[in-house]
């Protein structure tokens, strides 16, 4: 089912064609696009709020600035459905977010528009900098850079980092804050505050525009009258406002807060920023999900809401005739209410992903020992590390691929120091249609290396249930060691998961079934692919052992002893890297311990693997249950022909 697109849309194949044009045409434009994106995501998914909001700013920005030899950078990524529509993907666009079809991020081998791939937050404005001072370098004086950065990506360090060091240039850069005081959650902390004192302080905006209006009228003047319009203007901001301008504190000139779903005056705006130099700062008020009631009355859900009907506003869910297995996410928070009731020591954190993590289950239960910390993945790490110290028994979830920019502050702030903080990576091995930079393929393989941390998987949500009580337990706590779980997203394979809590001897692994010839060895839910490819196996008169080994570090020494001494044939498999992972740890015991066999490793490729649906994925990289299968047959393939 394709989308047709509006009269005006259905004639824009590029922003060329946008900006030929009429200003008066936007707002039918921006209605139009708008109503392509419900159409669309309502069919085939996909994030939806976030685009909704930045429509008028997306417009707008392509109409003013001479895209792609202007270069606009976008942060995060999933608000640029829009962005995509407009630079010559609109009739491709059904396949967004589909197995080898369009990226849902920014991606700069997908488009010349896309000037910097993006996927985590706060990258922007440095990307836009560094572009900015290369180009002055390059002598392209006239070329501009734009940064389009949410109020919730400002609370990361590396978007302060940014913004210090363009206040200490002269680089052509403007930085559109695109303020809805939301992330996937409503933003938390001093900057939302602030923000919110700027926008709601009527005395400070009746000023504002009447200054915004003199700069307009006096920039013909030349340099000197824009000068003392600045200064007037930077001298009101700080009277006006109970407390400095934190902008142009950073030497970055302010502008705003603007109606950033006024087309029309969006446009006068940038067309007027073109022409002041400099690091500046465009401040833009949005609704999340603006155009559409349900997603501005609930932006959270319908952040990435999945398939839905346009005209009800009804989210379609799969109707099942018993009940199905929760998914892990839920699993980890629920357990972590259980566990927190009967230990008042224990706290959860997280850095901006409450309900993708479901730790809003805590916060709702336990408020006062419940964390959001705001996208800081670093912060939440060494946060966590300043509790321990003071003996809480400190939860941090994180995404496993938000994990890797906090990796300097697990190695020194939380290991170094033998501080039991108990990390669980969500959303490990492949994150599906997010793709990329959402996969969790490197954890197992940074994770282990690092002194002073365990490092587990579960099998099912049973497992991940039993591994979050031994973590929390008084003897892993006073051994001074970090405690890492990782686990997938999406559902398990348990629906009456909830089981009494075990306690797990730590580098303890189990055999799940017998066999001959050849082992099978996984780490986490991966595992539960062998049992269809034993199945496949059986039919062929192949019988190999499964054994899951649940940590990587340690490894379960005695199992390994009794494998290699059993097996001269063995298979890994995990939803990981292959480099420096599950299977190199294995055979770095077998290299060690003086034992000769045949290892086949599954897993991720030293490759970026793109979007798709997990066991898509999986296919694709030889680790689904015919990968599997096959990874045996191989192994075993001259031994039966000997046989025979």
């Amino acid at each position: 089912m394709l989308i047709t697109p509006g009269r005006l849309l259905a004639k824009i194949d590029s922003p060329d064609d946008l900006r030929h044009l009429n200003q008066t045409d936007l707002p039918q434009v921006c209605a139009e696009l708008r109503q392509f994106i419900v159409d669309n995501v309502s069919v085939y998914g996909g994030h939806f709020g976030a685009s909704l909001g930045v429509v008028e700013l997306t417009v707008a920005l392509h109409y003013v600035f001479n895209t792609p030899d202007d270069q606009l950078v976008w942060d995060v990524g999933h608000q640029a459905y829009g962005h995509k529509i407009l630079t010559g993907r609109r009739d491709t666009f059904h396949t967004n977010r589909f197995y080898k079809g369009l990226s849902g991020f920014p991606k700069r081998k997908e488009s010349p528009y896309d000037s910097f791939g993006v996927g985590h937050s706060s990258t922007s404005i440095s990307a836009a900098l560094g572009m900015a001072v290369a180009s002055q370098l390059q002598n392209h004086p006239k070329r501009h850079h734009i940064a389009v950065i949410g109020d919730g990506a400002m609370t990361a360090g590396l978007a302060f980092e940014g913004m210090n060091h363009a206040g200490a240039t002269e680089a052509d850069l403007l930085i559109v804050l695109n303020d809805n005081c939301m992330s996937i959650d409503p933003n938390v902390g001093a900057l939302r505050e602030y923000l919110t004192d700027i926008t709601t302080s009527p005395t400070y905006n009746k000023m504002k525009d009447e200054v915004w209006n003199l700069l307009g009228k006096m920039s013909n003047f030349g340099k000197s009258a824009q000068d003392i319009v600045s200064k007037i203007e930077t001298g009101l901001k700080a009277s006006l406002l109970h407390q400095s301008n934190l902008f142009e504190s950073l030497n970055l000139r302010y502008f705003g807060p603007i109606d950033g779903h006024d087309i029309d005056h969006l446009v006068s705006v940038m067309n007027d920023l073109k022409d002041i130099p400099g690091p500046k700062l465009l401040h833009c008020l949005t609704v999340k999900g603006k155009g559409y009631g349900p997603a501005e009355k609930d932006q959270t859900k319908w952040h990435a809401p999945g398939l839905f009907d346009k005209v009800t506003g009804e989210i379609k869910k799969k109707v099942y005739d018993k009940p199905q297995p929760p998914k892990y996410q839920d699993v980890f928070g629920n357990t972590l209410v259980e566990l927190a009731e009967a230990n008042e020591k224990i706290v959860g954190v997280t850095p901006a992903m409450p309900s993708g993590s479901s730790m809003n289950i805590m916060m709702k239960a336990i408020p006062d020992r419940a964390f959001d910390v705001g996208i800081a993945e670093q912060h939440a790490v060494t946060f966590s590390a300043g509790m321990a110290t003071q003996g809480q028994v400190v939860f941090c979830n994180i995404y496993s691929t938000f994990m890797q920019r906090a990796y300097d502050q697990v190695i020194h702030d939380v290991c170094i120091q033998e501080l039991p903080v108990i990390f669980c990576l969500d959303r490990a091995g492949f994150a599906g249609a997010d793709g990329p930079t959402h996969h969790g393929a490197y954890d197992l393989s940074f994770m282990r290396c690092i002194p002073n941390m365990i490092v587990a998987s579960p099998m099912n949500e049973q497992e991940l249930r039993n591994l979050m009580f031994t973590a929390q337990s008084d003897t892993i706590q006073q051994g001074k060691q970090a405690f890492t779980i990782r686990y997938p997203r999406g559902e398990g394979v348990m629906p009456n998961w909830r089981t009494p809590l075990e306690a797990i001897e730590v580098g303890k692994g189990r055999k799940i079934r017998d066999g001959k010839g050849v082992a099978i060895l996984t780490i986490g839910p991966i595992g539960n692919y062998v049992t269809n490819a034993c199945e496949l196996l059986e039919t062929e008169l192949i019988h190999p052992a499964h054994y899951d080994m649940r940590f990587v570090k340690p490894l379960d020494e005695a199992m390994l002893h009794e494998i290699f001494q059993r097996y001269d044939k063995v298979v890994t498999v995990e939803d990981g890297c292959v480099m420096g992972g599950f299977g190199s740890a294995v055979i770095e015991f077998m290299t060690d311990h003086g034992y000769v066999a045949r290892v086949k490793r599954l897993g991720i490729p030293d490759a970026v693997i793109e979007h798709g649906e997990q066991i898509d994925l999986h296919r694709e990289c030889g680790f689904d249950p015919k990968g599997i299968a096959d990874a045996v047959r191989e192994l075993t393939y001259a031994e039966r022909i000997i046989t025979a």
